[in-house]
């Protein structure tokens, strides 16, 4: 078995396991029971548990660019960057755990490496995997401004606000926050609605392009 497809094994075996049992499932002789391989691989491909899970949180960025990048391009550009929006939050649904990985956000105990926490600076110290997503969304409102829906300025902060508002959202859904509770319809897409209006659209404008995402979902 070549090392590449024995890494990838890992990673998936890893995958797996945080699935399903979260993060304190990430153990060593687990991954290895799990792959078909050995404790000593994860050494071997990775150093050690603390440089997988770091691994792990850079595999969902890539994921979740991929998932962005499957959302359809149209003529409604606000659908569009609405639609990125829900994609978003379907990868974090889809991956709870991986979701919360990527970021650092996890419980205080839940992943240790030879009996060392593994704090939130270590699990997101290293971001960069996360930018192509981000480029993306940048895009998304680059193309808001040339279409001429909001006042044009810088897309990358403009980005950086949708990004924020999401990942709010979708932190206290996972969280089981809004359970029973209103939740797309009456929470998500009202706040992308406040965002665009403040930045020039209308509230008229925005509903007719959220009716075109729902028809098209």
């Amino acid at each position: 078995m070549s090392a590449e497809t024995t890494r990838g094994r890992l990673l998936e075996a890893a995958l797996h396991l945080l699935a399903e049992g979260g993060p304190g499932a990430l153990q060593a002789r687990r991954l290895a029971a799990e792959s078909g391989t050995s404790t000593m691989a994860v050494y071997t491909h990775f150093g050690g548990m603390r440089e997988l899970v770091r691994e792990l949180a850079q595999e969902g960025f890539v994921r979740l660019s991929r998932r962005l990048g499957q959302v359809p391009r149209t003529d409604d550009t606000v659908a569009d960057l609405l639609a990125l929006g829900l994609a978003y939050r379907d990868h974090a649904l889809d991956n709870p755990s991986l979701y919360r990985l990527m970021f650092g956000v996890t419980t205080p105990d839940a992943v240790r490496y030879r009996g060392e926490q593994l704090d939130v600076v270590t699990l997101s110290s290293d971001l960069t995997k996360g930018q192509p997503a981000f480029a993306q969304l940048v895009d998304a409102v680059r193309r808001v401004i040339a279409a001429g829906r909001i006042r044009p300025a810088d897309p990358g902060l403009i980005a950086m606000q949708f990004w924020s508002a999401t990942h709010g959202y979708v932190l206290l859904e996972i969280a089981g926050f809004f359970d029973g509770a209103p939740g797309i319809e009456q929470a998500l897409l009202p706040l992308a609605t406040t965002l665009l209006v403040g930045l020039g659209d209308t509230a008229e404008a925005v509903e007719r392009s959220a009716a075109r995402l729902r028809a098209a979902r």
